[in-house]
């Protein structure tokens, strides 16, 4: 893969100021459009060896086009912030929104190549990040994204050469890092590591482009026409490429069997021993998280339900057993413009926890394949690929050391009824009922499919559902709280 990138292809200064106005302009042109149609965004990567120019050429882009509309993100090792966060999470918060440009100067490829060239992890450790790599690609793809990677390559007498040259001159001497030498006395097990991934990741959705790195002229040009080729093949799709993707079938149930119907509604507490076990997992679960071993980790709780199944109240009876500088709520409304030029996670990627704390979802993730299918807010395509992003999303949690403890809170439908119509007499309850809430229940089946399928397709042994009957707010109350304290003596 890289043998044609150690040929020593070379541009005379002539040639080069020739060909520069016009690709400026083009690119220029490209980039405004991109802005005005604010369509997708593009993700560029700029990887390679050291000493390759990858700085040079960052700089020479952002010459070249308007650096307002770039977002540049030199990433290096990762903060104590970062490694409480699964490894994509410094990513994820920083791709660019729709209309802009993002270049990744030490991506996602990075950390796992250099591990493998310094056998801090083995060949199979490599291969399983780059499967999380090609997941992580292909959903920015299905939501829009063009993704463009160029590995800027030397072989390695040029590599050599090039360190030399600028520690020769006085100016340039900084340039040249211990750790660049270091690299370079591995240079044939980074080759190796890096020819391996780029092979495994070089996609239709996002393509890898090799790019000699020994004449800067020939560099720069290579790089930049094949910018101006993708932005320009992009912008002239109507409509994209990702949206013509067919959806596969749904399964139809075909056994009449339902997950939520199957549920014994009618169970109750009483209000002495509901205040009894209240007091008693309340404490418990304070304590719990109050245990050394959970500084190393974090609660992740997502609620989801019925509508006026008791989320609320649930949420309240768990948030009263714990220290306040310690926990967040996110409710969950319709995205926002902002949230809406991102891909579909990324609103809730930015709200992951630090260890050592608590973060509470009232609705989720889970509203792609809930109101979204139910609504066709989205497209059958969009919710299908859903459950598998979802899974590889909590995956990375867990992995993490985050403990998902998710609840999906179920009421019968006169049950509903009847908390409705006491909503709308009780002054204090009346904005809890909405317009919306009324037409949600002429869709009652509807939801009610979407729920069996969401728990049958998400519910793993990491991450698991828990159906809370909910008509008796006492009972579903003190489920959640004994769920999840069984849950965290499990864990810590």
């Amino acid at each position: 893969m890289f043998a044609s990138a150690e040929l020593g292809h070379r541009i005379n200064k002539e040639e080069y100021d020739a060909q520069v106005p016009a690709l400026r302009e083009a690119l220029l042109e490209a980039q405004m459009e991109l802005g005005e149609k604010r369509g997708f965004p593009l993700i560029l990567v700029l990887a390679g060896l050291e000493g390759a120019g990858k700085g040079e050429t960052l700089k020479i882009l952002n010459e070249w086009m308007d650096p307002r509309f770039i977002e540049t993100h030199a990433l290096g090792p990762p903060s104590d912030e970062e490694r409480e966060r699964p490894p994509m999470w410094r990513y994820w918060r920083r791709l660019p929104p729709k209309g802009k440009i993002g270049i990744f100067l030490g991506s996602w490829y990075t950390q796992p190549i250099l591990a493998r060239t310094y056998e801090r992890c083995g060949h199979a450790d490599l291969d399983q990040a780059m499967d999380r790599v090609l997941r992580f690609e292909r959903m920015l793809a299905d939501e829009g994204a063009l993704v463009l990677k160029v590995w800027l390559h030397l072989s390695k007498d040029s590599q050599r050469e090039r360190f030399k040259s600028l520690e020769s001159k006085k100016a340039t001497r900084w340039r040249v890092k211990p750790e660049d030498w270091r690299q370079h006395e591995h240079y044939d097990t980074l080759r190796r590591a890096a020819e391996h991934a780029l092979r495994q990741t070089s996609t239709a959705d996002a393509p890898w482009l090799v790019v000699e790195g020994s004449d800067s002229r020939y560099r720069d040009l290579s790089v930049g026409k094949a910018l101006l080729a993708a932005l320009r093949q992009r912008l002239s799709a109507e409509p994209p490429a990702h949206s013509r993707r067919p959806a596969p079938p749904a399964l139809p149930a075909t056994n009449g069997l339902n997950l939520l119907r199957s549920l014994d509604l009618s169970k109750k507490k009483d209000k002495k021993e509901y205040e009894k076990d209240l007091e008693n997992y309340q404490g418990q679960l304070n304590l719990l998280l109050r245990k050394k071993t959970f500084a190393q980790r974090s609660l992740i709780l997502v609620f989801e339900g019925i509508d006026a199944a008791g989320k609320g109240g649930s949420i309240r009876r768990v948030t009263a057993a714990l220290d306040p500088r310690w926990y967040h709520i996110i409710p969950i409304a319709a995205p926002s413009d902002e949230e809406r030029a991102q891909p579909y996670l990324w609103r809730f990627w930015r709200h992951l926890p630090r260890h050592g704390r608590v973060m509470i979802f009232d609705r989720s993730w889970y509203g792609r394949v809930l109101v979204e299918r139910v609504e066709k807010l989205c497209t059958v395509t969009d919710w299908m690929r859903a459950y598998g992003e979802i899974n590889d999303f909590e995956e990375q949690l867990v992995r993490n050391g985050a403990l998902v403890a998710k609840f999906f809170l179920t009421i019968d439908k006169d049950e509903q009824l009847r908390r409705f119509e006491s909503r709308q007499k009780t002054g204090f309850k009346r904005f809890k009922i909405t317009d919306e809430d009324w037409r949600n229940r002429e869709k009652w089946d509807d939801y009610e499919q979407a729920v069996c399928d969401m728990v049958e397709r998400t519910s793993s042994e990491i991450t698991p559902w828990t159906l809370v009957e909910a008509n008796d707010k006492r009972y579903a109350r003190i489920k959640v709280l004994k769920t999840l304290c069984k849950r965290l003596k499990e864990d810590l």
